[in-house]
């Protein structure tokens, strides 16, 4: 006769005159719903366990109540109405929060597809012009070495993979740049940008203490920063009429190079309606929008400092004559997947900054509460002591939808139900280190290219 005995939570062993046989739980699964109706752990029931004991408690003490002789019971003709109500703004709810969940998926993927197709171009497009075509005085601008040229392509390559882990640590509200996956992949330069320690050469190292130096948005008003009599940093001096950046480079180096994901990231600067302006064109009845009167505490997320770089490297790619290959068609279809990579985070942030209404959750809430300690009153007459498990049972469905649609609502956290995002971008990074590894580069083996000119 055959045994069944569990080695692990996720095997089963049955021993039979054959021999010994192991069954997975995902084969089990297959025949029986038993592995998954017995299971708690990665269920909803750890989230709803609390509401669930309430409303039995509560039940529990109408039916005693009912047992010492007092009628408390209600008639049925309300309750029906009140269960319609609660059932369609479960399903909205339940249907609108995969739906979040179901974008966040999609954008990601589609993420993924763009950095995958991005990498490939960049290893495979650029490369030295072949020896025939150099004679032919089709010559690279930079004159690197085969082996420069790949550490350039391998370079890029990293802060496109980067981009995935940036992206991901955006979504989840995680700032700085001490986070293990950044190591190997996000360069030092890079790094410094996205602290704001640039400076470009372009761009006086103090700025003016005029007021004309800080133009607003309607272009004829002046504003003016706000405290502009600091002290001047300890051994030295400024002139009377400008303002030493250094403090605030020194400051932007403790800031966090990402935003937080917020509901509202930026503070508000439009001027409202009856507030003093100094534009003598502009009534009382317009708005303005000043810019920043401090540029030294800007900041940006650290996809965008990233996507800023790899724009960048194609540019220098085509300037010194790495992508003659392709031509400006295929320069332009490389930027369109930058663009196309900006794209998807910016839908993933949209998803990430735009919860569902509190008030529509409140609601939902209260409706189904409402329910769950009215129907104990309906049921006690014909049921009693029996009605206390049909509304243990009632408010754990209920109950579970809801707790579900609230888990699932916001995909880009650390919950078990969230998506597994560390997973999707381990396995971009070793597709990634297997092209670069394993795959030859666009120039091995090749001769010559046709640029259309017929003179190949």
């Amino acid at each position: 006769m055959p045994t069944v005995s569990i080695m692990k939570s996720s095997t089963v062993t049955v021993k039979t005159n054959k021999g010994v046989k192991i069954i997975s739980r995902q084969k089990l699964r297959k025949y029986s719903w038993l592995p998954d109706v017995l299971r708690v752990k990665g269920s909803i029931v750890p989230r709803i366990i609390g509401p669930v004991l309430t409303v039995t408690i509560f039940a529990t003490g109408a039916a005693y109540v009912w047992s010492r002789g007092v009628d408390i019971s209600l008639t049925n003709s309300v309750v029906p109405l009140l269960s319609v109500v609660v059932g369609l703004i479960l399903v909205f709810r339940n249907g609108t929060s995969y739906d979040r969940y179901y974008e966040g998926r999609k954008d990601f993927g589609t993420m993924v597809s763009h950095i995958r197709n991005l990498t490939r171009l960049i290893w495979i497009n650029v490369s030295t012009p072949p020896e025939d075509d150099v004679a032919k005085g089709k010559s690279s601008a930079a004159n690197l070495t085969p082996t420069q040229l790949r550490r350039r392509k391998v370079d890029a390559i990293k802060l496109c993979l980067c981009f995935a882990y940036a992206v991901k640590h955006y979504l989840r509200g995680e700032d700085g740049l001490e986070w293990e996956d950044y190591a190997g992949i996000l360069p030092a330069s890079t790094a410094r940008l996205a602290q704001g320690l640039h400076a470009p050469s372009t761009k006086d190292y103090r700025y003016s203490k005029s007021p004309s130096a800080y133009a607003s948005y309607a272009a004829t008003e002046y504003t003016t920063r706000r405290n502009s009599g600091a002290a001047s940093p300890a051994g030295g001096s400024s002139s009377p009429g400008e303002v030493d950046i250094e403090r605030g480079r020194a400051r932007s180096r403790s800031a966090d190079a990402t935003k937080r994901i917020r509901v509202k990231r930026s503070k508000d600067r439009l001027k409202q309606p009856g507030k003093t302006s100094s534009t003598p064109l502009i009534s009382s009845l317009q708005q303005t929008i000043d810019f920043s009167t401090d540029p030294d505490a800007l900041s940006t997320p650290l996809p965008m400092v990233l996507a800023h770089e790899i724009s960048r490297s194609l540019f220098k790619f085509r300037r010194d004559g790495y992508l003659e290959t392709v031509g400006p068609a295929g320069v332009n279809a490389m930027n369109q997947l930058v663009q196309g990579m900006i794209d998807m985070m910016t839908c993933m942030e949209r998803v990430a900054n735009t919860p569902i209404p509190r008030s529509y959750s409140i609601h939902l809430k209260q409706c189904v509460s409402l329910y769950l300690f009215v129907l104990p009153f309906v049921l006690i007459k014909e049921l009693g002591w029996g009605m206390v498990p049909i509304v243990t049972v009632v408010a754990f469905t209920l109950m579970g939808i809801e707790g579900i649609a609230d888990e699932i609502e916001m995909p880009f956290g650390l919950d078990k139900s969230d998506l597994p995002l560390e997973r999707y971008c381990e396995d971009l990074k070793e597709e990634v280190e297997f092209m670069v590894e394993k795959l030859p580069e666009g120039g091995e083996g090749m001769y010559g290219y046709d640029d259309g000119q017929g003179d190949d």
